[in-house]
């Protein structure tokens, strides 16, 4: 089985208290958002989940700066019959310490589309490309990342299966997305390369 390479490290500021996400086989589980800022100034808030017992070290007064390491997970469901996928951090680790915000991810998995390349209108090359990271018991999460400039011009000459490692942020992004009953705002989650290289081939 391929080895799962999947990490990620949150450093921020609690959005507010876990509320109950779900249970699974008796394990209760919370779902909360970290802030963390970027150099620039803006801010990704960023969905966690987490079990029972690692939400119970977290401050009940709220607004403390949290350390949160894990993997990132997906999982699709559906919405009036819309699929939807949903991106989180699942955490294992939850400590809390103040510190500058941190936003650390690494990941390696094939690609599971073929990578879309774009130029922006100021001419800035990106490239989109999804991810099937491996996971135990023969599942995998399917992460979007971002490239730019070199890297994404890189990695826009591999194909389907290509096995790709790439380093950066997990970031989210408000849009505004036309459906039937009016204009909705929405959050994508997706990972922005810092780095990012094809792996040889085995």
């Amino acid at each position: 089985m391929e080895q799962s390479v999947n990490s990620i490290t949150l450093r921020g500021e609690l959005q507010a208290l876990p509320e109950f996400s779900h249970d699974n086989h008796g394990r209760r589980f919370f779902r909360f958002y970290l802030n963390v800022p970027r150099l620039s100034g803006a801010v990704d808030t960023l969905p966690i989940i987490a079990e029972e017992r690692l939400v119970q070290s977290i401050d009940p007064c709220g607004g403390g700066m949290l350390t949160v390491t894990g993997q990132i997970r997906s999982h699709n469901y559906r919405v009036d019959g819309v699929r939807r996928l949903m991106i989180f951090l699942f955490a294992s680790a939850i400590m809390a310490e103040d510190g500058p915000a941190m936003n650390e991810v690494v990941l390696q998995g094939a690609l599971c589309r073929e990578p879309i390349y774009r130029l922006t209108p100021l001419g800035r090359e990106i490239c989109d490309v999804m991810l099937a990271v491996p996971r135990a018991f023969h599942r995998a999460d399917y992460l979007p990342c971002i490239l730019w400039g070199r890297i994404a011009q890189e990695i826009s000459g591999c194909a389907v299966g290509d096995r790709i490692h790439i380093e950066g942020r997990l970031q989210s992004r408000t849009y505004h997305k036309t459906t039937e009953s009016g204009s909705e705002l929405r959050t994508a989650y997706e990972i922005s390369a810092l780095t990012a290289y094809a792996c040889e081939e085995e």
